[in-house]
Protein backbone atom coordinates (compact mmCIF):
# COMPACT_ATOMS: atom_id res chain seq x y z
CA UNK A 1 0.00 0.00 0.00
CA UNK A 2 1.22 3.18 -1.27
CA UNK A 3 0.32 6.79 0.50
CA UNK A 4 -0.01 10.00 -1.58
CA UNK A 5 -1.78 13.08 -2.01
CA UNK A 6 -4.33 14.06 -4.09
CA UNK A 7 -5.03 18.66 -5.21
CA UNK A 8 -7.40 19.96 -7.06
CA UNK A 9 -6.15 23.80 -6.64
CA UNK A 10 -9.35 25.31 -5.62
CA UNK A 11 -9.49 29.10 -4.64
CA UNK A 12 -12.98 29.47 -3.65
CA UNK A 13 -14.30 33.44 -3.26
CA UNK A 14 -14.61 33.04 0.33
CA UNK A 15 -11.10 32.19 0.92
CA UNK A 16 -9.55 33.56 -1.70
CA UNK A 17 -6.03 34.05 -1.77
CA UNK A 18 -4.82 34.22 -5.51
CA UNK A 19 -4.22 31.11 -8.13
CA UNK A 20 -0.53 32.11 -8.49
CA UNK A 21 -0.29 31.51 -4.39
CA UNK A 22 -2.35 28.40 -4.78
CA UNK A 23 -0.55 26.91 -7.61
CA UNK A 24 2.57 27.75 -5.82
CA UNK A 25 1.71 26.29 -2.74
CA UNK A 26 0.73 23.37 -4.09
CA UNK A 27 3.98 22.49 -6.23
CA UNK A 28 5.47 23.58 -2.24
CA UNK A 29 3.37 20.84 -0.97
CA UNK A 30 4.05 17.99 -3.31
CA UNK A 31 8.05 18.90 -2.95
CA UNK A 32 7.44 18.25 0.57
CA UNK A 33 5.65 14.74 0.53
CA UNK A 34 8.89 14.01 -2.02
CA UNK A 35 11.07 14.93 0.97
CA UNK A 36 8.84 12.99 3.28
CA UNK A 37 8.91 9.70 1.63
CA UNK A 38 5.05 9.76 0.39
CA UNK A 39 4.86 7.41 -3.01
CA UNK A 40 2.54 10.11 -5.24
CA UNK A 41 1.05 12.59 -6.10
CA UNK A 42 -2.58 12.82 -7.69
CA UNK A 43 -3.95 16.01 -9.95
CA UNK A 44 -7.87 15.81 -10.35
CA UNK A 45 -9.53 17.89 -13.79
CA UNK A 46 -12.86 20.09 -13.85
CA UNK A 47 -13.62 22.67 -16.19
CA UNK A 48 -15.23 26.22 -15.50
CA UNK A 49 -15.88 25.95 -12.03
CA UNK A 50 -16.08 29.14 -10.26
CA UNK A 51 -13.48 28.64 -7.96
CA UNK A 52 -10.30 27.52 -10.64
CA UNK A 53 -10.50 24.23 -10.08
CA UNK A 54 -7.33 22.74 -12.24
CA UNK A 55 -8.52 22.42 -15.95
CA UNK A 56 -5.23 21.05 -17.00
CA UNK A 57 -3.71 18.31 -15.02
CA UNK A 58 -0.98 17.07 -17.43
CA UNK A 59 0.44 20.90 -17.09
CA UNK A 60 0.81 20.41 -13.65
CA UNK A 61 1.56 17.12 -13.25
CA UNK A 62 4.89 18.21 -15.72
CA UNK A 63 5.93 21.10 -13.28
CA UNK A 64 5.19 18.32 -10.22
CA UNK A 65 8.16 16.17 -12.06
CA UNK A 66 10.04 19.21 -12.76
CA UNK A 67 10.16 19.55 -8.73
CA UNK A 68 10.08 16.48 -7.35
CA UNK A 69 12.60 12.97 -7.48
CA UNK A 70 10.90 10.40 -6.33
CA UNK A 71 6.67 9.97 -5.99
CA UNK A 72 4.44 9.01 -8.94
CA UNK A 73 2.82 11.36 -10.69
CA UNK A 74 -0.52 10.89 -11.20
CA UNK A 75 -4.00 11.96 -12.54
CA UNK A 76 -7.14 11.23 -11.21
CA UNK A 77 -8.60 11.71 -12.96
CA UNK A 78 -8.33 12.83 -16.49
CA UNK A 79 -11.32 13.42 -18.62
CA UNK A 80 -10.46 11.93 -21.98
CA UNK A 81 -13.94 12.25 -23.86
CA UNK A 82 -12.41 15.87 -24.19
CA UNK A 83 -9.22 14.58 -26.08
CA UNK A 84 -7.68 13.70 -28.80
CA UNK A 85 -5.78 10.04 -28.22
CA UNK A 86 -2.83 11.55 -30.08
CA UNK A 87 -3.13 14.38 -27.54
CA UNK A 88 -3.11 12.76 -24.34
CA UNK A 89 -0.50 9.98 -25.45
CA UNK A 90 1.78 12.75 -26.38
CA UNK A 91 1.18 14.84 -23.32
CA UNK A 92 1.56 11.82 -21.11
CA UNK A 93 5.03 11.01 -22.71
CA UNK A 94 6.45 14.70 -22.07
CA UNK A 95 5.49 13.86 -18.69
CA UNK A 96 6.73 10.37 -17.91
CA UNK A 97 9.97 12.15 -19.67
CA UNK A 98 10.31 14.30 -17.69
CA UNK A 99 9.72 12.74 -14.72
CA UNK A 100 12.12 10.15 -15.30
CA UNK A 101 9.21 7.06 -15.95
CA UNK A 102 6.98 8.05 -12.81
CA UNK A 103 3.76 8.95 -14.37
CA UNK A 104 0.57 6.87 -13.57
CA UNK A 105 -2.04 8.23 -16.46
CA UNK A 106 -5.50 8.23 -14.91
CA UNK A 107 -8.78 8.86 -17.01
CA UNK A 108 -11.99 9.16 -16.68
CA UNK A 109 -15.40 9.70 -18.61
CA UNK A 110 -16.42 13.14 -16.56
CA UNK A 111 -20.04 13.71 -15.98
CA UNK A 112 -20.81 17.93 -16.47
CA UNK A 113 -22.52 19.02 -19.38
CA UNK A 114 -21.53 22.18 -19.67
CA UNK A 115 -17.71 20.90 -20.32
CA UNK A 116 -18.49 18.73 -22.56
CA UNK A 117 -20.83 21.42 -24.61
CA UNK A 118 -17.33 23.38 -24.58
CA UNK A 119 -14.94 21.09 -26.21
CA UNK A 120 -18.17 20.15 -28.46
CA UNK A 121 -18.40 16.97 -27.55
CA UNK A 122 -21.49 14.83 -26.64
CA UNK A 123 -21.54 13.28 -23.46
CA UNK A 124 -23.88 10.61 -24.22
CA UNK A 125 -20.86 9.19 -25.62
CA UNK A 126 -18.66 9.85 -23.06
CA UNK A 127 -18.27 6.17 -21.58
CA UNK A 128 -17.65 4.56 -25.18
CA UNK A 129 -15.13 7.36 -26.08
CA UNK A 130 -13.09 6.64 -22.56
CA UNK A 131 -12.95 3.54 -23.61
CA UNK A 132 -11.88 3.98 -27.16
CA UNK A 133 -8.91 6.20 -25.36
CA UNK A 134 -7.37 4.06 -22.56
CA UNK A 135 -6.68 2.10 -25.47
CA UNK A 136 -5.52 4.00 -28.22
CA UNK A 137 -3.26 5.98 -25.89
CA UNK A 138 -2.17 2.46 -25.18
CA UNK A 139 -1.34 1.34 -28.81
CA UNK A 140 -0.02 4.75 -29.82
CA UNK A 141 2.55 4.32 -26.94
CA UNK A 142 3.31 0.61 -28.11
CA UNK A 143 3.60 0.89 -31.45
CA UNK A 144 5.99 3.72 -31.35
CA UNK A 145 3.85 6.52 -33.03
CA UNK A 146 4.57 9.06 -30.39
CA UNK A 147 7.57 10.60 -30.54
CA UNK A 148 9.21 11.20 -27.98
CA UNK A 149 7.59 8.34 -26.19
CA UNK A 150 7.41 7.60 -22.62
CA UNK A 151 10.11 6.69 -20.41
CA UNK A 152 8.56 3.29 -18.91
CA UNK A 153 8.41 0.65 -21.12
CA UNK A 154 4.82 -0.06 -20.39
CA UNK A 155 3.59 3.47 -18.35
CA UNK A 156 0.17 2.52 -15.82
CA UNK A 157 -3.33 3.43 -17.61
CA UNK A 158 -6.16 3.54 -14.88
CA UNK A 159 -9.54 4.20 -14.96
CA UNK A 160 -11.86 5.75 -12.82
CA UNK A 161 -14.69 4.25 -11.83
CA UNK A 162 -17.77 4.59 -9.68
CA UNK A 163 -20.22 1.73 -10.43
CA UNK A 164 -20.05 -1.39 -12.18
CA UNK A 165 -20.24 0.20 -15.51
CA UNK A 166 -16.83 2.20 -15.11
CA UNK A 167 -15.45 -1.58 -13.63
CA UNK A 168 -16.38 -3.35 -16.46
CA UNK A 169 -14.61 -0.41 -18.78
CA UNK A 170 -11.82 -0.97 -17.00
CA UNK A 171 -11.64 -4.42 -17.04
CA UNK A 172 -12.14 -4.77 -20.88
CA UNK A 173 -9.38 -1.73 -21.69
CA UNK A 174 -6.61 -3.63 -19.99
CA UNK A 175 -6.60 -0.59 -17.36
CA UNK A 176 -5.97 -0.62 -14.03
CA UNK A 177 -8.86 0.05 -11.20
CA UNK A 178 -9.46 3.69 -10.07
CA UNK A 179 -11.47 2.90 -7.06
CA UNK A 180 -11.21 1.53 -3.79
CA UNK A 181 -15.06 0.55 -3.75
CA UNK A 182 -14.64 -3.18 -3.03
CA UNK A 183 -18.28 -3.93 -4.89
CA UNK A 184 -16.37 -2.73 -8.12
CA UNK A 185 -13.59 -5.44 -7.60
CA UNK A 186 -15.75 -8.66 -9.00
CA UNK A 187 -17.29 -7.17 -12.11
CA UNK A 188 -13.57 -4.93 -13.50
CA UNK A 189 -11.99 -8.66 -12.67
CA UNK A 190 -14.95 -10.81 -14.37
CA UNK A 191 -14.43 -8.48 -17.52
CA UNK A 192 -10.86 -8.14 -17.62
CA UNK A 193 -10.98 -11.69 -17.59
CA UNK A 194 -13.60 -12.36 -20.75
CA UNK A 195 -11.04 -9.96 -22.53
CA UNK A 196 -8.07 -12.22 -21.85
CA UNK A 197 -6.06 -10.06 -19.73
CA UNK A 198 -3.99 -11.02 -17.25
CA UNK A 199 -4.85 -11.04 -13.84
CA UNK A 200 -1.96 -11.45 -12.29
CA UNK A 201 -0.42 -9.04 -9.96
CA UNK A 202 -3.42 -6.75 -10.21
CA UNK A 203 -4.11 -3.94 -7.10
CA UNK A 204 -6.69 -0.98 -7.20
CA UNK A 205 -5.87 2.29 -6.34
CA UNK A 206 -7.78 5.67 -5.63
CA UNK A 207 -9.19 8.35 -3.61
CA UNK A 208 -9.86 8.24 0.02
CA UNK A 209 -11.58 11.44 1.55
CA UNK A 210 -10.11 11.61 4.86
CA UNK A 211 -8.34 14.44 6.16
CA UNK A 212 -5.63 13.38 9.41
CA UNK A 213 -5.66 15.98 12.45
CA UNK A 214 -4.51 15.38 16.05
CA UNK A 215 -8.13 16.55 17.47
CA UNK A 216 -10.47 15.43 15.14
CA UNK A 217 -13.41 16.53 16.93
CA UNK A 218 -12.17 20.09 16.74
CA UNK A 219 -10.66 20.39 13.14
CA UNK A 220 -14.17 18.45 11.83
CA UNK A 221 -15.90 21.63 12.78
CA UNK A 222 -12.81 23.84 11.51
CA UNK A 223 -12.88 22.38 7.80
CA UNK A 224 -16.85 21.95 8.13
CA UNK A 225 -17.28 24.80 5.78
CA UNK A 226 -14.20 24.55 3.57
CA UNK A 227 -15.80 20.71 2.96
CA UNK A 228 -19.22 21.98 1.81
CA UNK A 229 -18.13 24.40 -0.43
CA UNK A 230 -16.45 21.19 -2.21
CA UNK A 231 -19.45 18.91 -2.05
CA UNK A 232 -21.74 21.88 -2.51
CA UNK A 233 -20.16 22.67 -5.75
CA UNK A 234 -20.29 19.09 -6.80
CA UNK A 235 -23.36 18.33 -6.13
CA UNK A 236 -24.52 21.72 -7.74
CA UNK A 237 -22.60 21.54 -11.01
CA UNK A 238 -23.79 17.50 -11.21
CA UNK A 239 -27.31 18.35 -11.78
CA UNK A 240 -26.45 20.47 -14.78
CA UNK A 241 -28.75 18.54 -17.27
CA UNK A 242 -26.23 15.37 -16.01
CA UNK A 243 -27.06 11.68 -17.82
CA UNK A 244 -28.21 9.36 -14.64
CA UNK A 245 -25.05 7.50 -12.90
CA UNK A 246 -23.38 6.54 -9.79
CA UNK A 247 -22.32 10.27 -9.00
CA UNK A 248 -26.12 11.50 -9.65
CA UNK A 249 -27.76 9.05 -7.71
CA UNK A 250 -24.89 9.58 -5.05
CA UNK A 251 -25.64 13.23 -4.55
CA UNK A 252 -29.61 12.51 -4.58
CA UNK A 253 -29.57 10.62 -1.92
CA UNK A 254 -27.63 12.89 0.30
CA UNK A 255 -30.23 14.45 1.92
CA UNK A 256 -30.05 18.44 2.29
CA UNK A 257 -28.16 19.03 5.71
CA UNK A 258 -25.92 15.65 5.85
CA UNK A 259 -22.67 15.99 6.54
CA UNK A 260 -19.85 16.18 3.56
CA UNK A 261 -18.41 12.77 2.78
CA UNK A 262 -14.59 14.43 4.15
CA UNK A 263 -14.34 12.74 7.62
CA UNK A 264 -11.45 13.55 9.91
CA UNK A 265 -9.71 11.26 11.71
CA UNK A 266 -6.64 10.28 14.08
CA UNK A 267 -4.06 8.03 12.73
CA UNK A 268 -4.80 5.25 14.35
CA UNK A 269 -8.52 5.37 13.34
CA UNK A 270 -7.37 5.72 9.23
CA UNK A 271 -5.01 2.50 10.08
CA UNK A 272 -7.37 0.52 11.16
CA UNK A 273 -9.73 1.72 8.18
CA UNK A 274 -7.34 0.88 5.78
CA UNK A 275 -6.51 -2.26 7.26
CA UNK A 276 -10.27 -3.69 6.82
CA UNK A 277 -10.16 -2.56 3.44
CA UNK A 278 -6.89 -4.42 2.47
CA UNK A 279 -8.90 -7.49 3.50
CA UNK A 280 -11.45 -6.60 0.64
CA UNK A 281 -9.15 -5.25 -1.88
CA UNK A 282 -5.66 -5.72 -2.71
CA UNK A 283 -4.72 -1.65 -2.17
CA UNK A 284 -2.31 -0.19 -4.64
CA UNK A 285 -1.91 3.48 -4.50
CA UNK A 286 -4.17 5.34 -1.83
CA UNK A 287 -4.36 8.96 -2.03
CA UNK A 288 -6.23 11.70 0.54
CA UNK A 289 -6.85 15.28 -0.85
CA UNK A 290 -3.73 17.23 0.52
CA UNK A 291 -6.43 20.32 1.50
CA UNK A 292 -10.11 20.86 0.79
CA UNK A 293 -10.99 23.59 -0.73
CA UNK A 294 -9.55 27.07 1.07
CA UNK A 295 -8.64 24.92 3.85
CA UNK A 296 -6.20 26.62 6.09
CA UNK A 297 -2.31 26.13 5.68
CA UNK A 298 -1.72 25.24 9.15
CA UNK A 299 -4.72 22.51 9.14
CA UNK A 300 -3.35 21.19 5.25
CA UNK A 301 0.57 20.88 6.92
CA UNK A 302 -0.64 19.32 9.53
CA UNK A 303 -2.71 16.30 8.00
CA UNK A 304 0.66 16.04 5.49
CA UNK A 305 2.73 15.46 8.41
CA UNK A 306 0.77 13.10 10.16
CA UNK A 307 0.05 10.94 6.69
CA UNK A 308 3.90 10.82 6.65
CA UNK A 309 5.10 10.60 9.09
CA UNK A 310 2.14 8.68 11.15
CA UNK A 311 0.09 6.60 8.98
CA UNK A 312 2.71 5.61 6.23
CA UNK A 313 5.04 3.80 8.56
CA UNK A 314 1.73 2.29 10.09
CA UNK A 315 0.76 1.32 6.87
CA UNK A 316 4.41 0.81 5.37
CA UNK A 317 4.91 -3.36 5.66
CA UNK A 318 1.42 -4.01 4.83
CA UNK A 319 0.31 -6.66 2.43
CA UNK A 320 -3.18 -7.07 0.35
CA UNK A 321 -5.02 -9.81 2.36
CA UNK A 322 -7.81 -10.28 0.12
CA UNK A 323 -8.54 -13.97 -0.24
CA UNK A 324 -8.72 -13.35 -4.64
CA UNK A 325 -5.30 -12.10 -3.99
CA UNK A 326 -4.62 -11.17 -7.43
CA UNK A 327 -3.71 -7.66 -5.81
CA UNK A 328 -3.14 -3.58 -10.53
CA UNK A 329 -2.38 -3.03 -13.93
CA UNK A 330 0.20 -1.51 -13.22
CA UNK A 331 3.28 -2.91 -12.11
CA UNK A 332 4.63 -1.99 -8.82
CA UNK A 333 7.75 -0.75 -9.94
CA UNK A 334 7.09 0.12 -13.84
CA UNK A 335 10.73 -0.80 -15.37
CA UNK A 336 12.08 2.20 -17.76
CA UNK A 337 12.62 1.62 -21.20
CA UNK A 338 15.79 3.95 -21.41
CA UNK A 339 16.19 7.54 -21.41
CA UNK A 340 14.64 8.05 -25.82
CA UNK A 341 15.11 11.81 -25.25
Amino acid sequence: MQLGIYFDLRDPEPWRVGTDRVHGRALEAAEEADRRGLRSVWLSEHHLFADGYLPQPLVFAAAVAARTRTVRVGTAVLLAPLRPAIDIAEQAAVVDQLSGGRLELGLGAGYRVPEFEAFGVDPARRFALLEQRAVEVRALWEGAAVTPGPLQERPPIWVGAHGARGARLAGRSGAGLLSLNPELWAPYLEARALAGHPLAGLRVSGPLSVLLADDPERTRALVAPYAEHQWATYDSYAHEGAPEGPLTRLFAARGAGAPPPVRVLTVEQAAAELTSLGQRLPLGHVFLWERVAGMPDVIAERHVELLASGLAPLLADAEPTHPAAVPNAMAPEPVPRGDRR
